[in-house]
C-alpha cells in the first residue's frame, strides 16, 4: 500500500485573493484538482487523502471530488498548523508501507518524481526531492551580510516527502509528545536522529505562493501541452 498525503489546508493569504489560492485556476483547472489528478493517476499510489480546512470540507466535496470524479481520494480535516494537518493526515491512512506527503500547491509534480521518491524511501527510509541553490545565499544581520554559504552545498527542498509509514508516524507522535514545531516533515525525522536522502527535484515543481507563480505555471502549461 503506498498512501499520498495532500495537504491542502491552508489559505494562502500572500496570494491576497481573498480565497483558498488552491481554487485559483491554471489552465481553466484548479490547482488542487491539477495536484490530486496527478496521483489519481499514477499507477505507484494506492490512495490519496486530501487535507482540507474543516471550513472547506463541504465546498472541496463538491467542486473538486464530485466534480472531477477522483476515484482514489478521501477527505480528512487539516489542523491549526501544517504539522497538525499532516499528522491528520497520517491517522487517516490505511496503514500503509510507504506515504507521499506533497504540498497541495505543487501541482507541476511529475510521475516520474513519484516512482522515485517510492523507491528511495523503501531504500532510505526518509527522502525528499530538491534541487540545487541556484543564488548566492548569505546570512544577513541588520541588513549587513555576515556570512556567505557554500552554495554547492545548499539545496532547495520541495515536496514530495517520502517516508516508511511507521518511521514518519513516530516522528509526529515524538514532536507531539514534547511540544516540537518544524517546517517540514523532514525535520521531524531528523529530530529523532534519522538521515533524510535527497533525490533529484525540478526546478519546474514550483509551490504557487504568489500571483506571479500563477502566470509561470500557464506559461508551464501553454509549453507542455
Amino acid at each position: 500500500m503506498i498512501s499520498a498525503i495532500v495537504v491542502a489546508a491552508g489559505k494562502g493569504k500572500r496570494m491576497g485573493l481573498g480565497f483558498n489560492k488552491l481554487y485559483a485556476k491554471v489552465n481553466n483547472k484548479e490547482i488542487i484538482a491539477i495536484t490530486l489528478e496527478k496521483f489519481e493517476k499514477s499507477n505507484y499510489v494506492d490512495e490519496i487523502i486530501a487535507v482540507v480546512a474543516k471550513d472547506e470540507v463541504d465546498y472541496f466535496k463538491i467542486n473538486i471530488l464530485d466534480k472531477y470524479c477522483f476515484k482514489k481520494v478521501k477527505i480528512t480535516e487539516g489542523g491549526i498548523e501544517r504539522q497538525n494537518s499532516v499528522y491528520n493526515g497520517l491517522i487517516a491512512c490505511n496503514n500503509p508501507e510507504i506515504v507521499l506527503i506533497h504540498d497541495g500547491a505543487r501541482p507541476n509534480i511529475d510521475d516520474d518524481i513519484i516512482k522515485r521518491s517510492i523507491e528511495a524511501a523503501k531504500s532510505f527510509g526518509a527522502t525528499t526531492v530538491a534541487v540545487p541553490v541556484i543564488d548566492t545565499i548569505k546570512i544577513v544581520e541588520d541588513g549587513y551580510s555576515v556570512e556567505t554559504l557554500e552554495r554547492k552545498k545548499l539545496y532547495a527542498i520541495q515536496t514530495p516527502q517520502s517516508f516508511r509509514y511507521d518511521l514518519i508516524l513516530k516522528a509526529h507522535e515524538y514532536a507531539i509528545e514534547n511540544n516540537i514545531i518544524a517546517t517540514d516533515d523532514t525535520q521531524l525525522v531528523e529530530k529523532i536522529g534519522y538521515k533524510v536522502k535527497i533525490i533529484e527535484g525540478s526546478y519546474e515543481n514550483i509551490k504557487v505562493t504568489t500571483p506571479k507563480d500563477i502566470i509561470l505555471l500557464n506559461s508551464l502549461a501553454a509549453t507542455n501541452l
